[in-house]
Order: structure tokens, then sequence, then C-alpha cells
């Protein structure tokens, strides 16, 4: 029954705004700002009767007229309240436009914060479902909070970037994407998020089968490490220079890397362990094998020995002295 009347109420909101948008002979100009608020009290109607698509489509039309009046924040409200309704439809496929065109209005306004928020906001509702565009969002986030020298905030969707990237294992962004953040966090000296992303740069380094790469990010930026982080690091690199799996298994089950961020601990458990240098396996010998044979025409050695035994030379001797 309150769902019914809401219905009700919200029609005749609608009217109402239809309304005062005709013009005549003495109303020249529409009145967007009258029609925007009667949209949004529509649009409030219908979600309270679970009328969603009734109410995506009213916060379009408020964010039009908004639109009309110049009135860039509220404009950006209605896009903004929009891509919530879009996932009560169940329909995500226009949530990415919606909150590009949301900060972009945010931004005319002056609000380079709420652009920031919106696509972040976007962003983790496609991350399950659609990581690239949810990638896309954090990166234009992050470049808008750097736009205005917010580093920490900068550095917070720099960080979701990298998390996705790893998830799609996209390992060369992902390490561009830590080294910027690093840069962020050099700009505020926040030394122990420093010291985490260079143990994230090695695994990533690591899992590029880049080798050199890893160790010269632990030369660079292990200098901000823990003493654990860098005991650990150190042993983990030397592993894979001698080439030792179990040496490598060890230090990649190190209580600190286990409970990183989870993209990262599952690429420490998912990384390719070094092969080990095979030996060549020792020549077998039968035990109480007969002597090799040697054949009678062998010549005889400096020892003065022959293919033949050694009584033959005695026989020789002795026919030789009875001659």
């Amino acid at each position: 029954m309150t769902e019914a009347r809401k219905l009700e109420e919200g029609l005749e909101y609608i009217r109402n705004a239809e309304k005062s948008l005709k013009t005549g002979l003495l109303k020249w100009r529409p009145d967007y700002d009258v029609a925007a608020d009667e949209y949004s009290r529509a649009a409030t109607c219908f979600q309270v009767a679970k009328s969603y698509q009734k109410c995506y489509d009213c916060l379009m039309k408020a964010s039009d007229c908004h639109k009309q009046n110049r009135s860039w924040f509220h404009a950006a409200k209605n896009l903004e309240q929009a891509i919530l309704i879009c996932k009560d439809l169940g329909d995500l496929r226009e949530i990415p436009h919606l909150a590009e065109k949301s900060a972009s209005l945010y931004q005319q306004y002056g609000s380079p914060e709420a652009a920031a928020t919106v696509l972040n906001k976007a962003a983790k509702l496609l991350e399950q479902n659609n990581a690239e565009e949810a990638l896309r969002l954090y990166q234009h986030a992050a470049d808008v909070a750097m736009i205005e020298d917010n580093n920490k905030q900068a550095a917070e969707y720099v960080s979701k970037s990298a998390r996705i990237l790893i998830k799609l294992k996209q390992y060369d962004q992902a390490a561009d994407a830590i080294r910027r953040e690093i840069g962020l966090h050099q700009q505020s000296e926040s030394l122990q998020s420093i010291g985490r992303l260079a143990v994230a740069l090695v695994l990533v380094q690591l899992a590029r089968e880049d080798y050199v790469a890893a160790e010269k990010a632990f030369k660079e930026w292990g200098n901000c490490c823990d003493a654990p982080e860098v005991q650990t690091l150190e042993a983990l690199i030397q592993a894979y220079d001698e080439e030792d799996p179990d040496a490598a298994r060890a230090a990649l089950n190190s209580p600190f890397i286990k409970h990183m961020d989870v993209e990262y601990a599952r690429l420490a458990r998912d990384l390719p362990l070094p092969k080990g240098i095979s030996l060549p396996a020792p020549s077998s010998v039968r035990p109480n094998a007969a002597p090799s044979y040697v054949s009678p025409n062998a010549p005889v050695t400096s020892s003065g020995s022959s293919g033949q035994p050694t009584g033959g030379n005695e026989d020789d001797e002795e026919e030789g002295g009875l001659c």
C-alpha cells in the first residue's frame, strides 16, 4: 500500500515538473530550478517504492535541469545518486560514463576532491565484475588528486590501481604503478609505507622473472625497510640468485609477506620458484663384477703388463733357458 501511494506521489511530482518546463505567452523561459526540485522529489518517491528505473530517469532529468541552470554541483550530485541506482537495477554498464560526467561537473564547480571521491565510489562498484573499467577510474581519480597536490589521496588511488594490475597479471604496469606510489610517499616522507612498497616491488619484479630488477629495487629502497624485512628480502634474492628453491620457499613463507595486502600475498604464494642446478648422476658400479675384457693383442704398457696374463712371460723365459 505504501509503495502504491509513493508511486502516485512520484507521478504527481513529475506532472508538476513537466508543467514548470512549459512556456507560453507570459512565460518565455522554462523554470528549470523548480523542475529539478520536482524531479528530485519524484526520484525519492520512486526509490522508496523500489521502482528503480523511474527513479533513474527522474535523476537524469533533474541533472539536465540543473545543468541548464549552470548549477554544476547539484547536477553532479544527481548523477552520483544515479550511479547507486544502477547498482540497485543490477545494470553496471552506465556507471563508468556517469562517474566521468559527474567528476567533470564537480571539477567545473571547483570541487576536485568530490570528483575524485565519485570516481573512487564507482570504481569500487565495478572492481569485482569489470576490473579494467575500475582500473581506469582509479587512475583518473589519482590524476585528479595529483592536480590538487593531494599526494596522500593520490597514493591511495595509485595503490588500488597497482593491486588491480597484479590481479590482472599485468606486472610491467604494476611495477610502474608501485614506483609512482613510492614517489608520492617520498614527497610526504612516509618511510614506513615506502618500505612495504619496496617488498611489493621486489615480488612484482620476481613475477616478471627479472631478477636483476628485483635486486636493484632492493638496493634502491631497502634502506626504508624494517630489519626483518631486510633479512627476508636478502634471503629471497640470494635464493633466486643461487637457484635454491627450498630457501626461496622459506623466504616467501615469512610472516610479514603473508600479512601483506591480499593481492601481494597471493602473488608471493604463486611465484615460480627457482628450478635449482641439476648435477649429473654419478656412474653406478656393480659389486663383484668381472674384470673388463682385454684383447690378447693389446700392447704392453710401461709397467710390463699386456693383455695376456703375467704367467705367460714366465713360460717364455723357461723355454728360452732350455734352448
